[in-house]
């Protein structure tokens, strides 16, 4: 038996499909105002946008200071978000008010940027500093936000000779209701061609 997800009976469809599109990747948002005041949030609708040119894009729910923010000065910093850090990137997400800085309310250092304005968070393993890519754009209630990704860093013993290691990296990932879930079993699996699945066809 199914149970058929109603609005009026279980509050929106949002509410079930955001416990259904799971795990979602955090975007650590690090922007500035015009005023020159530093805003962190996390956001965890956000995924990449596009390869070449990479951009990353992640969506403000409704308009919120890193939204603000990024309009104004056309710059934001993606810190990694990693386990260790977990009550403090939830403590991030409370509503201060604009005049009050996430970085000074939760205790996390500001670490400068190479390409941007935007510091970046120093307790973090990995940053992606981008430029908005273009205007944010509205979708329902929402605003999706493309960066174009000017300059990557990772902590070296991150690192390994193929790029970012996700195992040491460990990061955390939002699902639903007030659930979030941490790095489990890793496995690895080849993409198989074509030619391997019917070596028998008639392939150039």
């Amino acid at each position: 038996m199914r149970t058929d997800i109603t609005a009026d009976r279980h509050g929106s469809f949002a509410r079930a499909v955001k416990s259904l599109v799971v795990p979602r990747p955090i975007a650590w948002v690090s922007s500035r105002s015009a005023a020159g005041v530093d805003n962190l949030a996390p956001h965890s609708f956000f995924t990449v946008a596009s390869e070449n040119p990479t951009i990353v894009q992640f969506v403000s729910v409704g308009e919120k200071d890193s939204l603000r923010n990024i309009r104004q000065t056309g710059e934001f910093v993606v810190s990694f978000a990693p386990e260790g850090l977990f009550e403090r990137i939830n403590a991030t997400s409370t509503d201060y008010p604009p005049e009050i800085s996430e970085f000074d309310a939760v205790g996390l250092t500001r670490e400068p940027s190479l390409t941007v304005a935007v510091p970046r968070v120093a307790e973090s393993p990995a940053a992606i500093e981008c430029r908005l890519h273009t205007d944010p754009i509205p979708v329902g209630n929402c605003f999706l936000v493309l960066g174009e990704v000017t300059h990557v860093v990772v902590d070296e013993e991150d690192m390994d000779e193929r790029g970012p290691v996700v195992r040491t990296l460990r990061p955390i990932a939002r699902l639903g209701r007030d659930e979030w879930g941490e790095l489990g079993r890793i496995r690895s699996i080849r993409r198989v061609p074509y030619r391997d699945v019917a070596p028998e066809a008639d392939l150039p």
